[in-house]
Protein backbone atom coordinates (compact mmCIF):
# COMPACT_ATOMS: atom_id res chain seq x y z
CA UNK A 1 0.00 0.00 0.00
CA UNK A 2 2.67 2.70 1.02
CA UNK A 3 4.63 2.11 -2.63
CA UNK A 4 0.95 2.92 -3.94
CA UNK A 5 0.14 6.31 -1.79
CA UNK A 6 3.42 7.59 -2.37
CA UNK A 7 2.76 8.69 -6.22
CA UNK A 8 -0.21 10.64 -4.59
CA UNK A 9 1.12 12.53 -2.47
CA UNK A 10 1.28 15.45 -4.71
CA UNK A 11 -2.52 15.44 -5.47
CA UNK A 12 -3.26 15.12 -2.10
CA UNK A 13 -1.02 18.18 -1.12
CA UNK A 14 -3.95 20.07 -3.41
CA UNK A 15 -7.16 18.50 -1.90
CA UNK A 16 -8.87 18.95 1.51
CA UNK A 17 -7.95 15.79 3.62
CA UNK A 18 -8.79 14.74 7.40
CA UNK A 19 -9.88 18.17 9.07
CA UNK A 20 -9.65 19.03 12.93
CA UNK A 21 -12.91 17.56 14.79
CA UNK A 22 -12.65 21.57 17.14
CA UNK A 23 -13.11 23.52 13.21
CA UNK A 24 -15.80 20.96 12.49
CA UNK A 25 -17.85 21.35 16.06
CA UNK A 26 -17.30 25.42 15.68
CA UNK A 27 -18.98 25.41 12.71
CA UNK A 28 -21.76 23.07 13.02
CA UNK A 29 -20.58 19.70 11.61
CA UNK A 30 -19.91 17.06 13.27
CA UNK A 31 -16.62 14.87 12.68
CA UNK A 32 -17.07 11.45 11.13
CA UNK A 33 -14.46 8.20 11.16
CA UNK A 34 -13.08 8.28 7.77
CA UNK A 35 -12.88 4.70 5.70
CA UNK A 36 -8.63 3.80 4.93
CA UNK A 37 -9.86 3.75 1.01
CA UNK A 38 -7.16 5.28 -1.24
CA UNK A 39 -9.59 8.11 -2.38
CA UNK A 40 -12.46 7.92 -0.31
CA UNK A 41 -10.75 10.93 2.09
CA UNK A 42 -9.35 13.22 -0.48
CA UNK A 43 -12.08 15.42 -1.39
CA UNK A 44 -15.37 15.00 0.53
CA UNK A 45 -17.77 12.71 1.88
CA UNK A 46 -21.19 13.67 -0.43
CA UNK A 47 -22.04 10.40 -1.88
CA UNK A 48 -22.38 11.27 -5.77
CA UNK A 49 -18.47 12.43 -5.15
CA UNK A 50 -17.66 9.46 -3.61
CA UNK A 51 -18.78 7.50 -6.50
CA UNK A 52 -16.89 9.57 -8.92
CA UNK A 53 -13.78 8.92 -7.19
CA UNK A 54 -14.47 4.99 -7.11
CA UNK A 55 -14.91 5.24 -10.44
CA UNK A 56 -11.56 7.04 -10.81
CA UNK A 57 -9.67 4.23 -8.72
CA UNK A 58 -11.83 1.33 -10.97
CA UNK A 59 -10.54 3.03 -14.68
CA UNK A 60 -6.78 4.21 -13.39
CA UNK A 61 -5.24 1.07 -14.13
CA UNK A 62 -6.46 0.40 -17.80
CA UNK A 63 -5.56 2.41 -20.91
CA UNK A 64 -8.99 3.57 -21.96
CA UNK A 65 -9.80 7.17 -23.06
CA UNK A 66 -11.70 9.28 -19.31
CA UNK A 67 -14.00 12.04 -20.42
CA UNK A 68 -14.45 14.36 -17.86
CA UNK A 69 -17.23 16.78 -17.95
CA UNK A 70 -17.89 19.19 -15.90
CA UNK A 71 -18.95 22.59 -14.79
CA UNK A 72 -15.72 25.42 -14.89
CA UNK A 73 -14.20 25.20 -11.02
CA UNK A 74 -15.14 21.22 -9.91
CA UNK A 75 -11.67 19.78 -10.19
CA UNK A 76 -11.37 18.16 -13.72
CA UNK A 77 -7.61 19.16 -13.76
CA UNK A 78 -6.93 17.42 -10.49
CA UNK A 79 -9.20 14.16 -11.29
CA UNK A 80 -6.88 13.63 -14.17
CA UNK A 81 -4.08 14.43 -12.42
CA UNK A 82 -5.29 11.47 -9.75
CA UNK A 83 -5.97 8.75 -13.13
CA UNK A 84 -2.21 9.58 -14.50
CA UNK A 85 -1.12 9.17 -10.60
CA UNK A 86 -2.86 6.05 -10.53
CA UNK A 87 -2.11 3.85 -13.35
CA UNK A 88 0.93 2.19 -14.80
CA UNK A 89 2.09 5.33 -16.62
CA UNK A 90 2.66 7.22 -13.28
CA UNK A 91 6.65 7.28 -13.82
CA UNK A 92 6.32 8.91 -17.00
CA UNK A 93 5.09 12.58 -18.09
CA UNK A 94 1.65 13.71 -17.76
CA UNK A 95 1.39 16.64 -20.64
CA UNK A 96 -1.50 19.35 -20.50
CA UNK A 97 -3.16 21.21 -22.99
CA UNK A 98 -6.18 23.52 -22.82
CA UNK A 99 -7.20 23.49 -26.53
CA UNK A 100 -9.19 27.01 -25.85
CA UNK A 101 -6.20 28.45 -24.89
CA UNK A 102 -4.49 27.95 -28.60
CA UNK A 103 -5.14 30.50 -31.86
CA UNK A 104 -6.91 27.71 -34.11
CA UNK A 105 -4.43 27.60 -36.89
CA UNK A 106 -1.55 26.52 -34.04
CA UNK A 107 -3.64 23.68 -32.24
CA UNK A 108 -2.75 21.28 -34.49
CA UNK A 109 1.23 22.17 -34.72
CA UNK A 110 1.13 22.66 -31.00
CA UNK A 111 -0.59 18.62 -30.81
CA UNK A 112 1.45 16.64 -33.33
CA UNK A 113 4.23 19.30 -33.93
CA UNK A 114 5.79 20.49 -37.41
CA UNK A 115 8.79 20.54 -39.29
CA UNK A 116 11.03 23.46 -39.67
CA UNK A 117 9.62 25.58 -42.51
CA UNK A 118 6.56 23.96 -42.71
CA UNK A 119 4.86 27.28 -41.91
CA UNK A 120 5.16 30.95 -42.17
CA UNK A 121 7.54 31.44 -38.60
CA UNK A 122 8.84 27.49 -37.97
CA UNK A 123 12.20 28.43 -37.83
CA UNK A 124 12.48 25.25 -36.26
CA UNK A 125 10.93 21.86 -35.86
CA UNK A 126 8.28 20.82 -32.90
CA UNK A 127 8.02 17.80 -31.45
CA UNK A 128 4.56 18.41 -30.41
CA UNK A 129 2.89 17.14 -26.87
CA UNK A 130 1.60 13.93 -28.36
CA UNK A 131 5.22 13.11 -28.86
CA UNK A 132 6.19 14.38 -25.70
CA UNK A 133 3.64 11.98 -23.77
CA UNK A 134 4.77 9.33 -25.70
CA UNK A 135 3.89 6.57 -22.36
CA UNK A 136 2.63 8.92 -20.75
CA UNK A 137 -0.94 10.69 -20.16
CA UNK A 138 -2.35 13.92 -22.29
CA UNK A 139 -4.59 15.61 -20.29
CA UNK A 140 -6.75 17.73 -22.66
CA UNK A 141 -8.67 20.34 -21.72
CA UNK A 142 -11.58 21.95 -22.96
CA UNK A 143 -12.13 19.75 -25.88
CA UNK A 144 -15.31 20.95 -26.74
CA UNK A 145 -13.77 24.36 -28.30
CA UNK A 146 -11.34 22.38 -30.54
CA UNK A 147 -11.66 23.50 -34.11
CA UNK A 148 -13.41 21.31 -36.35
CA UNK A 149 -10.70 20.76 -38.56
CA UNK A 150 -8.57 19.38 -36.28
CA UNK A 151 -11.03 16.76 -35.00
CA UNK A 152 -10.38 14.42 -37.52
CA UNK A 153 -7.07 14.12 -36.68
CA UNK A 154 -7.08 13.84 -33.53
CA UNK A 155 -9.89 11.29 -33.98
CA UNK A 156 -7.01 9.40 -36.13
CA UNK A 157 -4.30 9.48 -33.96
CA UNK A 158 -6.94 8.35 -30.77
CA UNK A 159 -7.72 4.84 -33.03
CA UNK A 160 -4.58 4.46 -35.01
CA UNK A 161 -1.98 5.69 -32.47
CA UNK A 162 0.04 7.55 -35.76
CA UNK A 163 -0.12 10.32 -36.97
CA UNK A 164 2.26 12.97 -39.32
CA UNK A 165 4.07 16.54 -38.34
CA UNK A 166 2.31 19.66 -39.72
CA UNK A 167 4.85 19.91 -43.17
CA UNK A 168 5.70 15.98 -43.04
CA UNK A 169 5.05 12.86 -44.87
CA UNK A 170 6.62 10.77 -41.83
CA UNK A 171 4.22 8.59 -39.81
CA UNK A 172 5.00 8.95 -36.50
CA UNK A 173 3.48 5.81 -33.99
CA UNK A 174 2.80 7.12 -30.44
CA UNK A 175 1.59 5.12 -27.35
CA UNK A 176 -0.19 7.63 -25.55
CA UNK A 177 -3.52 7.78 -22.76
CA UNK A 178 -5.70 10.78 -23.12
CA UNK A 179 -8.13 11.77 -20.69
CA UNK A 180 -10.56 14.92 -22.23
CA UNK A 181 -12.18 17.56 -20.19
CA UNK A 182 -15.07 19.85 -21.41
CA UNK A 183 -17.42 22.05 -19.60
CA UNK A 184 -19.81 22.04 -22.47
CA UNK A 185 -22.72 19.24 -23.68
CA UNK A 186 -20.37 17.73 -26.28
CA UNK A 187 -23.54 15.50 -27.34
CA UNK A 188 -25.49 18.80 -27.78
CA UNK A 189 -22.83 20.17 -29.77
CA UNK A 190 -23.09 16.93 -32.36
CA UNK A 191 -26.09 17.75 -33.20
CA UNK A 192 -25.67 21.25 -33.83
CA UNK A 193 -22.67 19.90 -36.12
CA UNK A 194 -20.08 22.04 -34.09
CA UNK A 195 -18.64 18.48 -32.83
CA UNK A 196 -17.66 15.70 -35.05
CA UNK A 197 -19.76 12.54 -33.58
CA UNK A 198 -17.07 10.15 -34.48
CA UNK A 199 -14.82 12.17 -31.88
CA UNK A 200 -17.72 12.45 -29.06
CA UNK A 201 -18.37 8.73 -29.38
CA UNK A 202 -14.34 7.71 -29.11
CA UNK A 203 -13.34 10.08 -26.37
CA UNK A 204 -16.79 9.11 -24.78
CA UNK A 205 -15.12 5.51 -23.98
CA UNK A 206 -15.55 6.23 -20.05
CA UNK A 207 -17.36 9.72 -19.02
CA UNK A 208 -17.02 11.07 -15.29
CA UNK A 209 -19.47 13.79 -14.34
CA UNK A 210 -18.05 15.85 -11.95
CA UNK A 211 -20.71 17.31 -9.49
CA UNK A 212 -20.86 21.11 -8.58
CA UNK A 213 -20.24 22.25 -5.45
CA UNK A 214 -24.21 23.15 -5.07
CA UNK A 215 -24.69 19.92 -5.13
CA UNK A 216 -22.21 18.49 -2.18
CA UNK A 217 -22.78 21.43 0.25
CA UNK A 218 -21.82 19.32 3.18
CA UNK A 219 -18.30 19.45 1.74
CA UNK A 220 -17.73 23.08 2.23
CA UNK A 221 -16.82 23.23 6.09
CA UNK A 222 -13.90 20.84 5.19
CA UNK A 223 -12.94 22.85 1.78
CA UNK A 224 -12.96 26.23 4.03
CA UNK A 225 -10.83 24.95 6.80
CA UNK A 226 -8.06 23.59 4.01
CA UNK A 227 -8.21 26.76 1.98
CA UNK A 228 -8.30 28.62 5.46
CA UNK A 229 -5.16 27.36 6.15
CA UNK A 230 -3.45 26.79 3.14
CA UNK A 231 -3.97 30.90 2.77
CA UNK A 232 -3.16 31.37 5.75
CA UNK A 233 0.18 30.04 6.13
CA UNK A 234 1.03 31.64 2.38
CA UNK A 235 0.19 35.02 3.92
CA UNK A 236 1.77 34.34 7.28
CA UNK A 237 -1.51 34.64 9.13
CA UNK A 238 -3.20 32.69 12.25
CA UNK A 239 -7.05 32.66 11.22
CA UNK A 240 -8.27 29.98 14.01
CA UNK A 241 -11.98 30.09 13.29
CA UNK A 242 -14.60 30.88 10.82
CA UNK A 243 -17.58 32.51 12.23
CA UNK A 244 -21.01 31.52 12.54
CA UNK A 245 -22.42 33.87 10.14
CA UNK A 246 -19.87 33.69 7.56
CA UNK A 247 -19.88 29.85 6.73
CA UNK A 248 -24.00 29.94 7.28
CA UNK A 249 -23.63 32.16 4.05
CA UNK A 250 -21.19 29.82 2.30
CA UNK A 251 -23.55 27.42 2.90
CA UNK A 252 -26.05 28.91 1.42
CA UNK A 253 -24.15 30.58 -1.60
CA UNK A 254 -24.90 28.79 -5.03
CA UNK A 255 -21.44 28.92 -6.03
CA UNK A 256 -21.66 28.94 -9.79
CA UNK A 257 -18.17 29.04 -9.74
CA UNK A 258 -17.89 25.88 -7.87
CA UNK A 259 -14.22 24.88 -5.50
CA UNK A 260 -12.52 27.70 -7.83
CA UNK A 261 -14.58 30.10 -6.79
CA UNK A 262 -15.15 29.21 -3.03
CA UNK A 263 -10.90 28.88 -3.19
CA UNK A 264 -10.21 32.50 -4.48
CA UNK A 265 -13.16 34.10 -1.92
CA UNK A 266 -11.25 32.53 1.05
CA UNK A 267 -7.80 33.93 -0.04
CA UNK A 268 -10.08 37.44 -0.21
CA UNK A 269 -11.32 37.03 3.43
CA UNK A 270 -7.71 35.77 4.60
CA UNK A 271 -6.43 38.89 3.78
CA UNK A 272 -9.55 41.41 4.71
CA UNK A 273 -8.99 39.34 8.14
CA UNK A 274 -8.08 41.85 11.28
CA UNK A 275 -7.96 39.02 14.04
CA UNK A 276 -7.86 35.52 14.08
CA UNK A 277 -11.51 34.95 12.93
CA UNK A 278 -12.72 34.71 9.40
CA UNK A 279 -15.57 36.86 9.20
CA UNK A 280 -16.26 37.66 5.28
CA UNK A 281 -19.54 36.70 3.50
CA UNK A 282 -20.29 35.85 -0.26
CA UNK A 283 -22.28 39.03 -1.68
CA UNK A 284 -25.63 38.26 -2.59
CA UNK A 285 -26.54 36.59 -6.11
CA UNK A 286 -28.05 38.59 -8.20
CA UNK A 287 -31.53 37.54 -9.64
CA UNK A 288 -32.12 37.78 -13.20
CA UNK A 289 -33.71 41.20 -14.49
CA UNK A 290 -37.08 40.90 -15.54
CA UNK A 291 -36.48 42.10 -19.30
CA UNK A 292 -34.13 38.91 -19.28
CA UNK A 293 -36.37 36.55 -17.86
CA UNK A 294 -39.37 38.46 -20.14
CA UNK A 295 -37.60 37.79 -23.03
CA UNK A 296 -35.88 34.00 -22.64
CA UNK A 297 -40.32 33.08 -22.09
CA UNK A 298 -41.00 35.21 -25.02
CA UNK A 299 -38.99 33.24 -27.33
CA UNK A 300 -39.54 29.77 -25.60
CA UNK A 301 -43.34 30.86 -26.28
CA UNK A 302 -43.09 32.15 -29.57
CA UNK A 303 -40.64 28.70 -30.41
CA UNK A 304 -43.80 26.42 -28.89
CA UNK A 305 -46.44 28.14 -31.10
CA UNK A 306 -44.11 27.63 -34.27
CA UNK A 307 -43.65 23.92 -33.48
CA UNK A 308 -47.01 23.24 -32.40
CA UNK A 309 -48.25 24.78 -35.66
CA UNK A 310 -46.28 22.66 -37.99
CA UNK A 311 -46.92 19.45 -36.22
CA UNK A 312 -50.83 20.49 -36.32
CA UNK A 313 -49.98 20.36 -40.19
CA UNK A 314 -47.82 17.53 -40.39
CA UNK A 315 -44.94 19.75 -41.56
CA UNK A 316 -46.69 21.45 -44.22
CA UNK A 317 -45.73 25.25 -44.06
CA UNK A 318 -47.25 26.90 -46.55
CA UNK A 319 -50.82 27.07 -48.21
CA UNK A 320 -54.41 27.13 -46.99
CA UNK A 321 -53.84 23.67 -45.03
CA UNK A 322 -50.28 24.71 -44.06
CA UNK A 323 -49.16 26.70 -40.45
CA UNK A 324 -49.67 29.82 -42.24
CA UNK A 325 -53.21 28.99 -43.04
CA UNK A 326 -56.62 30.07 -41.14
CA UNK A 327 -56.35 29.10 -37.84
CA UNK A 328 -52.64 28.21 -37.56
CA UNK A 329 -50.13 30.91 -37.24
CA UNK A 330 -50.99 33.38 -40.31
CA UNK A 331 -49.43 35.02 -43.60
CA UNK A 332 -46.91 34.21 -46.21
CA UNK A 333 -44.54 36.32 -44.18
CA UNK A 334 -44.92 34.03 -41.23
CA UNK A 335 -44.05 31.07 -43.22
CA UNK A 336 -41.36 32.25 -44.57
CA UNK A 337 -40.51 33.13 -41.01
CA UNK A 338 -41.28 29.39 -39.90
CA UNK A 339 -39.01 28.11 -42.35
CA UNK A 340 -36.22 30.39 -41.48
CA UNK A 341 -36.56 29.54 -37.71
CA UNK A 342 -37.26 25.95 -38.20
CA UNK A 343 -33.91 25.54 -40.52
CA UNK A 344 -32.16 27.39 -37.39
CA UNK A 345 -33.12 24.89 -35.01
CA UNK A 346 -32.93 21.67 -36.76
CA UNK A 347 -30.06 22.20 -39.63
CA UNK A 348 -30.57 23.97 -42.93
CA UNK A 349 -33.18 22.05 -44.50
CA UNK A 350 -33.30 19.26 -41.93
CA UNK A 351 -36.16 17.51 -41.74
CA UNK A 352 -37.20 17.58 -37.84
CA UNK A 353 -39.92 14.69 -38.44
CA UNK A 354 -39.49 11.59 -40.07
CA UNK A 355 -42.09 13.02 -43.01
CA UNK A 356 -40.18 16.12 -43.86
CA UNK A 357 -41.03 19.33 -44.33
CA UNK A 358 -43.14 21.01 -47.32
CA UNK A 359 -43.50 23.98 -48.22
CA UNK A 360 -46.47 24.68 -51.11
CA UNK A 361 -46.37 27.37 -54.35
CA UNK A 362 -47.91 29.66 -52.15
CA UNK A 363 -45.90 29.50 -48.91
CA UNK A 364 -42.13 30.17 -48.74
Amino acid sequence: MASVLQPIAQFERHLPTRVSGSFLEENGCKEEPLHEDLLSSIVGRQAGLRHILAQVKAVAPTNVTVLLVGETGTGKELIAQAIHELSSRRAQKLVKLNCAAMPAGLLESELFGHERGAFTGAVNSYAGRFSIADRGTLFLDEIGDMPLEVQPKLLRVLQEREFEPVGSSRTLKVNVRVVAATNRDLGQMVVDRTFREALFYRLNVFPLSLPPLRERREDIPRLVEYFVNQCSGEMNKAIRKVSDRSMQSMLCHPWPGNVRELQNFVARGVILAHNSTFDLCPPAVAPKSESESFGASLQDKVRREILAACRKTNWRVGGPLGADGPGNIGSREDARRILGKLCEWHGNYESPEPNGLEVSDAGA
